[in-house]
Formats: structure tokens, C-alpha cells, sequence
């Protein structure tokens, strides 16, 4: 609802960016109808915790991602975190992820009490670069975290090679990757597990929190499941100390509903971000995929020399940006007391400065990218 203005300032219809980073509300306008339908198959029933509903979903959602289980958690950190404790990951071990990614990837590494081991990204994808991996590797070393950052899938046959030399898990962050391919095959079940994130921001989006698993380890979706519902599977008998990381059932209907159109929502994707690095790759640097992924696109990143320049013209403009990630993870203060310094990082550490993230959303108009262009061509050096 817009509030009234005051003392002839704006409204807050006015303070919104006339390109926004998304816009959820247009985006589910489209699909209202089916919405709707979803809630009142739900509603009804009564069962708000799981369901139905959040059993069809975890189906249709391993299907699409060419795995055999699926099981839907509260969010994507609680899936990452559910995952590594369902692999016997704990105090005293290591995990190995990356510099450049949100913090809630190693968030779930230690609230298992493990330590995070960071190796640098590549400097083409931003993804982990599996060419520094087994330097990192220690006799604690129990598990690699690939991030298919931004939407494309990390380079995972070294990793899995390496993950075999040394009998370690790998666990896929991919949060920001549904329906990202990796040389033909959906980013789902390279690892021994894959972990997703239905933010309601990302290329498929709950009306809330919520996150997945995929696996083709029948035991190990049978200890997911136990682990993210108290440790349990029969209601009182509790085999295990687990946590409460389950998806309600109105997400799963929402989510089911989504699903039915994400492949629509990512060729547009795919389509405005080529149309963006047609239109600006004179400016700045943009974003390579190579030749053998399905780049998703769930954010367009470009860098920059003078990113404060071009974010504060863009905002001028009514354009939204943003910065993903500003700050590499072992130097926020969270984890500063892991002792790393930035000579170790060189790429994530290089980017953080420079890296400004354009609108992307599937309800991109052609218009809509032909200004965003024209402003950032303006103003980038």
C-alpha cells in the first residue's frame, strides 16, 4: 500500500527504482491465477507443516534436476548445514569453499563446528578454481563446497577427481543455479549431495524462506529427512538429536506452481544477458560462460573502475545495482579470527571492488535493458 506523502516529500510508489533489482510483484502477477489455485488446495486441508503438497514438489523438483531424491528444508543455509552434519561433518574437521560467495555458505560449515578452508576463485567464472583445491587439502580436509556462483556451474570434474584421490564429499552450493547444466547434465547430483535456495529472490522463489536437497543416496535423503525433523520419522521416536529445518506445505505448492515456468523465466534471462554484454563489451568487463554450462543467469555481474561512479548515476537514473559480494568472506569480522590476509585471495580480493551487479529478472524488457545499457555506457570505465 502506498503511503501518503509528508511534508512534500515522495511516496514510497515514487522512491522505488523504475528498474528494480527484480520485481517479484510483476512476476507473480503473470502467474496470479495459478497462485491462487495452489493456496486454495492448500488451505483447506489444514496441513501447513509438510503435506502433500511439499511431497509432490520434492518430486517434481529432483525430476528437474535429474536426481532421484529431493527433500524440500526451511532455506538454503539450513539445507547446506542439514547436508553437512547428515555426512558426519563436525568439530575438528575442514571444509574447503571459497572467498567470494554470500556468508551463509560458511555459516553451515560452522555451525557444524568445522572449520572453512577458503582457496581462491578463477578469474573468468568467479567459481572456485579447482587448480588450487589440493594445496588446500589437509589430513582434516572432509569436504569441498562448490558455489556455482551467480548461476553457473563450478568446473566439476577436476573437483570430483580431486574430492576421489583424497575420499572426500562434495557438496554443491547451488543456491543460485536451478536449472544450470553442467556438459549437458542439470546441476544436481555431481556431488554426493546438491544444496538450493528458494529465496523468493532467486530463479525459483518461495513466498518466504525455503531451500532443497538433492541426492541420489537413498539413505542418505533418509537421514536428511530425520535430521531436518528433529531427528525423527515417526512422530515421538527421535533416533538422533536433529534440528527443525522442515518446508511448509503452502511453499511447495507455490514452488510446484514456479517450476511449471522456470525454464520460460530462464531463456529470458539467458536472452537479457546476452543483449547486455552485446551492449557492453566495450565499457566494462562482462560476464564469460564457458562453452560447456547452462549460465542461468541468476545475476548479471559486470566490473568496473569506477563502480561508486556508475552506481550512483544508475540510482540517479531510477536504475537499482548492486554488489555481490563486496566484501571477501575471511575478511568480515565473523571470520577474521581464521588468521587469512588478502595476499591469499588475489582474484576475490581484486573483484571486490569492482564487481556492480545490473537488474535481472525474467520480466526484463527490451526497453528496460536498451536504458540500463545506455546508462552504464555513459558513465563505465
Amino acid at each position: 500500500m502506498t503511503t501518503p506523502a509528508t511534508a512534500g516529500g515522495p511516496t514510497d510508489e515514487e522512491r522505488l527504482p523504475v528498474i528494480p533489482p527484480e520485481n517479484l510483484t510483476r512476476w507473480h502477477a503473470a502467474i496470479a491465477d495459478e497462485l491462487r489455485d495452489a493456496f486454495e488446495e492448500v488451505l483447506p486441508v489444514g496441513k501447513y507443516t509438510m503435506g502433500k503438497q511439499l511431497a509432490a514438489f520434492e518430486q517434481e523438483f529432483a525430476a528437474y534436476s535429474d536426481s532421484r531424491h529431493g527433500i524440500g528444508i526451511s532455506s538454503g543455509t539450513a539445507a547446506l548445514h542439514v547436508a553437512l552434519r547428515a555426512l558426519g561433518v563436525g568439530p575438528g574437521d575442514e571444509v574447503i569453499t571459497v572467498p567470494n560467495t554470500y556468508v551463509a555458505t560458511v555459516f553451515a560449515i560452522t555451525y557444524t563446528g568445522a572449520t572453512p578452508v577458503f582457496v581462491d576463485c578463477d578469474p573468468v567464472t568467479y567459481n572456485i578454481d579447482p587448480a588450487k583445491i589440493e594445496a588446500a587439502i589437509t589430513d582434516k580436509t572432509r569436504a569441498i563446497v562448490p558455489v556455482h556462483l551467480y548461476g553457473q556451474p563450478t568446473d566439476m570434474d577436476p573437483i570430483l577427481e580431486i574430492a576421489k584421490k583424497h575420499d572426500l564429499y562434495v557438496i554443491e552450493d547451488a543456491a543460485q543455479a536451478h536449472g544450470a547444466t553442467y556438459k549437458g547434465q542439470k546441476i544436481g547430483n555431481f556431488g554426493k549431495v546438491s544444496c538450493f535456495s528458494f529465496y523468493p529472490g532467486k530463479n525459483l522463489g518461495a513466498y518466504g524462506d525455503a531451500g532443497g536437497i538433492c541426492t541420489d543416496d537413498a539413505e542418505l535423503a533418509t537421514t536428511i529427512r530425520k535430521l531436518s525433523d528433529h531427528g525423527s520419522n515417526v512422530k515421538y521416536q527421535h533416533d538422533f538429536e536433529g534440528v527443525n529445518s522442515r518446508m511448509d506445505g503452502i511453499q511447495g505448492a507455490v514452488l510446484s506452481v514456479k517450476l511449471r515456468h522456470l525454464d520460460k523465466w530462464t531463456e529470458r534471462r539467458i536472452e537479457v544477458a546476452r543483449k547486455y554484454s552485446e551492449g557492453l563489451k566495450d565499457v566494462c568487463v562482462t560476464p564469460v560462460t564457458v562453452d560447456h554450462v547452462r549460465h542461468v543467469f541468476h545475476l548479471y555481474v559486470i566490473q568496473v573502475n569506477n563502480r561508486d561512479e556508475v552506481m550512483n548515476h544508475l540510482q540517479e537514473q531510477g536504475i537499482a545495482s548492486g554488489i555481490h559480494y563486496p566484501v571477501p568472506l575471511p575478511a568480515t569480522p565473523a571470520y577474521a579470527h581464521l588468521g587469512y590476509n588478502a595476499d591469499q585471495f588475489p582474484v576475490a580480493y581484486g573483484i571486490a571492488d569492482k564487481i556492480v551487479s545490473l537488474p535481472m529478472h525474467g520480466d526484463l524488457t527490451d526497453e528496460d535493458v536498451d536504458l540500463v545499457i545506455a546508462e552504464v555506457k555513459k558513465v563505465a570505465k
